[in-house]
């Protein structure tokens, strides 16, 4: 009995040691495979296609200007026909005054001019003729009395009449002379270019000014719309008493529409007037449109460094509103058959001496390469790469040149 239990002991044991002697093993195969065949690591593949280089921004939608409007007289808003988000013509009434008192101004100014327009006329078809009547009687009495003062004269020296007579005569043919004059003058003021016609025509001019100067006044109890547009903000209601000076509304004319936007000044070198932009707007992603860069400011916005640029929307589509926000791609470079890498592969980016690891018969192998376009997560390799070749998909990873890796889940460059 005992020695079928010493027997059983060490038949457990050599299972022990046997079992221990398999996991020793296991664990010596795989610590030399991963000594020999290295770590798994992910790679990617090195693809070549067309390439578009962009510069991604976020901006809003704006006219190229807005128009402010306000009124030009004090008085108190007797109606405001529109809305704010309105789509308003050209010419059409936008806010309208209490016109009461302009109005009777206006007819007091025209019956001004009426009664003024009236006097000269009268002078021109009563005075001025009147004048010329009078003028021709006042020379008809001359001619007599000038004649009567000839045949007195000859009497006189004749020694038929006396120096009194000849007196008499004398005053009248100088009266009557004197009459002629008088008349000439009233004609003259009676005529074109007269005192008489002077202060008849001035007259009629200032009622005339008078009354444009009511008709102004009346037009200014109307707030037109001076373009066809969008009204973006109403600041007065029906009842209220509004001065000069004060914005009510204002006015986003239609026709172009902008889109501005704030770019990274380490950009700047990229951009070029006349580049094409691809453009979603927030509130419908999945709907895109093209623009045009038209306006780059020659400042940089120091607070921000940013510098603001502006895209030209040639066929906005109708939901585009004043102010959206747009998500904007704007093309600044293109290259046709790229060789291109993940960026995110490429170790020291931004010296002059980048590189990748490239996976050469199960080793990564630190390969200098050099780079051109980069965008949106990729990478253009000028020389170093090639079509196929795979690299170390991050850079984010300690690994010795030359060692031994295990290559997995291989990333493909879309």
């Amino acid at each position: 009995m005992t020695g079928t239990m010493i027997h059983l002991n060490t038949l457990r044991t050599y299972r022990y040691q046997w079992m221990g002697g398999l996991l020793l093993l296991s664990v010596l195969v795989w610590g030399g495979q991963r000594w020999f065949y290295g770590p798994q690591m992910p790679v990617a593949l090195v693809v070549q296609r067309d390439f578009v280089q962009t510069v991604v921004a976020s901006g809003r939608v704006q006219s190229p200007h807005r128009v402010e409007l306000g009124v030009q007289i004090t008085g108190s808003v007797k109606t405001v026909p529109v809305n704010e988000g309105q789509t308003v013509h050209s010419a059409q009434v936008l806010i309208a005054l209490e016109d009461a008192e302009l109005l009777a101004n206006v007819r007091q100014a025209e019956l001004a001019v009426t009664q003024a327009r009236a006097k000269l006329r009268q002078l021109r078809e009563v005075q001025a003729p009147l004048a010329e009547q009078a003028l021709l009687q006042a020379q008809a009495n001359q001619d007599a009395a000038t004649r009567a003062l000839q045949r007195t004269q000859d009497l006189f020296n004749q020694g038929f009449v006396g120096q009194a007579a000849l007196d008499e005569s004398m005053r009248a043919e100088q009266v009557m002379r004197a009459q002629v004059k008088s008349t000439q003058q009233q004609l003259s003021s009676a005529r074109s270019g007269g005192s008489d016609m002077a202060v008849a025509e001035s007259a009629l001019s200032q009622a005339q000014a008078g009354a444009e100067l009511a008709t102004s006044r009346l037009r200014y109890s109307q707030v037109l719309a001076p373009v066809a547009g969008t009204l973006i903000a109403r600041n007065v209601e029906a009842g209220d008493t509004v001065q000069p000076g004060k914005v009510l509304m204002v006015l986003s004319p239609a026709g172009e529409t902008q889109l501005v936007v704030q770019i990274d000044e380490k950009h700047l070198n990229l951009l070029k007037l006349g580049q094409s932009a691809q453009v979603s707007a927030d509130a419908y992603p999945d709907q895109r449109f093209t623009a045009e860069l038209v306006y780059i400011n020659p400042g940089v916005d120091a607070q921000r460094g940013s510098v603001e640029v502006k895209l030209r929307v040639t066929q906005p589509p109708s939901y585009l509103q004043q102010d959206m926000t747009v998500s904007i791609d704007i093309e600044v470079a293109k290259r046709t058959q790229a060789v291109l890498v993940p960026t995110e592969a490429v170790h020291d980016l931004q010296s002059q001496e980048p590189w990748v690891f490239k996976v050469v018969k199960g080793q990564a192998q630190r390969t200098p390469i050099q780079l051109g376009l980069r965008s949106q997560g990729l990478s253009e390799v000028l020389d170093g790469l090639a079509a196929q070749d795979q690299v170390l998909a991050t850079s984010n990873v300690v690994v010795n040149d030359k060692a031994h890796i295990r290559p997995v889940s291989t990333l493909v460059v879309k």
